[in-house]
């Protein structure tokens, strides 16, 4: 394998032992920013998310973006085979990512203890529904059901109507992000202290619960039950979703005195600043409806590129609310990259998310597009682990690969 830096990663091997999204999505992070990733699939079979919509005809659109930047190994762990297979790969690699329900690895011969005995220095990082312990840890856990558990679906929607839950896997990617920078610090800290491996693991719902404190805090001090609302509430004012004059929508938001001061000398009611009404944040709240009129009627004499450019140039925080084709048209993701294109066996190509974050000495690279199923087998058994044509093509024969 060559050692050229293709980002500040490079070097580490992570096994992809995982399925669907919020794990492989952890291991496709280590992977963009340099890390040799590989990918057990099941053979015949593959990963989930090679299924997942949305398609073009017979292809996952959503499989290039999640899965670049891997190799595929086509493995059946649970043979005497393939889990002496696995192993050998384990006594070079630097961390094995697994999403099964608790208990399953183990079940296989594959728990921690066995993994630790071939490589001391493995980091395990486990990625279950609920998290390896408490009473719910063999619960079944996917991220729609879990986002609900998190309280999050909870605050989502208007009063009068049901919770609404987000319209794509937002927890599943929140707790890859959890999972990825779980990893690297296990990494680090063996790397930084001489030390060995260890376990990380998290239940999906515990990724996004971690991002509510001001929920927690809340209902302790307060005894509060926070309800359903559309937008920021509780936080700041004024803040919202409006409409201009031309029928476009924008958010804004003043989450600071200075950013209301702005706001209040670019509407031309610079009156409103020492009113004792508005004066501060916890006033502005507690007489937000009046203060919303006020803001709803100026944004609604502009219309939309009048608007931000006014705001853009008075500092004050607002954006418009772009579908994925304004996306595709504005020149802030063309400069920032936030697209890429891969090259795609049937597609010809695809556009994908870019890179991030961005490092100035070490920048990450997509180097390999999403592979076909068992893509690398006999490159990884070959190279990494010194196998024989032969032994491979009875690996074959035996449904192990």
């Amino acid at each position: 394998m060559t050692q050229e830096n293709f980002g500040p990663l490079t070097g580490l091997t992570i096994i992809d032992a995982s399925s669907v999204i919020a794990a492989p999505f952890a291991a496709c992070l280590l992977g963009d920013l340099g890390a040799e990733v590989i990918k057990i699939e099941l053979p015949g079979k593959g990963d989930s998310a090679r299924s997942l919509g949305p398609w073009k005809g017979e292809e996952s659109l959503r499989w290039p973006g999640l899965s670049r930047n891997k190799r595929s190994l086509t493995l059946d762990i649970r043979t005497e085979e393939g889990r002496e297979i696995f192993k050998e790969l384990v006594k070079t690699a630097d961390a094995v990512i697994e999403n099964f329900r608790p208990g399953t690895f183990e079940k296989w011969g594959l728990g921690y203890d066995v993994l630790k005995e071939v490589n001391p220095n493995i980091v395990l990082t486990r990625q279950s529904g609920y998290g390896q312990t408490g009473p719910y840890a063999e619960k079944a856990g996917f991220g729609t059901p879990c986002t609900a558990f998190s309280g999050y679906t909870y605050l989502q929607g208007y009063k009068d109507r049901p919770p609404v839950s987000p319209s794509f896997s937002l927890l599943d990617y929140v707790s890859g992000l959890f999972a990825a920078f779980g990893t690297v610090s296990a990494l680090y800290h063996r790397d930084k202290n001489n030390a060995e491996g260890q376990v990380v693991e998290l239940g999906l719902y515990e990724a996004i619960f971690r991002m509510m404190e001001f929920l927690i805090a809340e209902h302790d001090q307060l005894g509060k039950v926070r309800e359903r609302n559309p937008m920021l509430a509780g936080h700041s004012s004024p803040a919202g979703t409006y409409q201009t004059k031309d029928g476009k929508w924008v958010v804004l938001v003043c989450s600071t005195e200075r950013t209301w001061t702005r706001l209040a000398e670019s509407m031309g009611r610079a009156d409103l600043i020492d009113n004792p009404l508005y004066k501060t944040n916890k006033e502005r709240m507690q007489n937000d409806e009046e203060l919303q009129k006020i803001v709803k009627e100026f944004i609604g004499s502009l219309n939309n590129d009048e608007l931000i450019k006014k705001l853009d140039t008075d500092g004050v925080p607002i954006s418009p609310i772009l579908s994925i084709e304004d996306i595709f048209n504005n020149p802030q993701y063309e400069a920032r990259e936030n697209i890429l294109e891969v090259e795609h066996p049937r597609l010809g190509s695809v556009k994908v998310p870019g890179i991030v974050p961005k490092f100035s000495a070490t920048p990450g690279k997509i180097r390999y597009r999403a592979p076909e199923l068992g893509e690398h087998n006999e490159e990884i058994l070959r190279n990494e682990i010194g196998l024989t044509e032969e032994q491979i093509q009875k690996l074959y024969e035996k449904g192990v690969i």
